[in-house]
């Protein structure tokens, strides 16, 4: 019997919870120790799980890029979670038809390595309150935005989870990995 599948979702968050826009906070607190994470998270997987608005965002930047991470993101199988979205033109893409928590529900039960999911805050959201987010990777950078979306805003429905794995890096990040309690 072969293992199921497992959905893990990475976000760069702030002390106050914000997830929005990290392209906008996020870069200087980048370093190896970041990249190498992110790398081993990457490279675990075999689809990346995206919502719209971060596919469209990633289409933008990801094909114009070269390296490693950049080599692993455009070859990978992507799926997009949208009702909007019809087309898609970046390598590898697919939009999800329909339901989207049955889809990954039955995604999960396929063969095949980790389905990651990035940034995607409603989708993320959407994916725990489903129960079927199995580990949830936050790297927590020393900064408090003040405003921004946060990943769980006030009146949250209750998410348990348990700390599986925690790492400092140099820059004060908290590389912080849960699990369903």
């Amino acid at each position: 019997m072969t293992a199921q599948r497992r959905i893990v979702t990475g976000l760069f968050i702030s002390l106050d919870g914000v997830v929005e826009a990290p392209e906008t906070w996020h870069f200087p607190y980048m370093n190896d120790e970041m990249g190498a994470a992110v790398g081993r998270m990457h490279a675990e997987a075999d689809t990346l799980l995206l919502g719209r608005k971060t596919y469209e965002s990633f289409a933008a930047v990801w094909p114009q890029q070269s390296g490693e991470l950049a080599d692993a993101i455009n070859g990978i199988r992507k799926l997009v979670a949208s009702t909007t979205l019809t087309d898609t033109e970046w390598n590898n893409s697919a939009v999800i038809e329909g339901d989207v928590v049955a889809a990954l529900k039955e995604l999960k039960q396929q063969p095949g390595g980790n389905i990651n999911l990035t940034g995607s805050i409603g989708l993320t959201r959407t994916l725990l309150e489903a129960g079927l987010v199995d580990e949830l990777r936050l790297l927590v950078h020393p900064i408090v935005l003040g405003t921004g979306l946060r990943l769980f805003p006030e009146g949250s429905p209750r998410v348990p989870l348990k700390l599986t794995g925690s790492v400092t890096f140099s820059t004060g990040v908290l590389d912080l990995t849960y699990q369903p309690a």
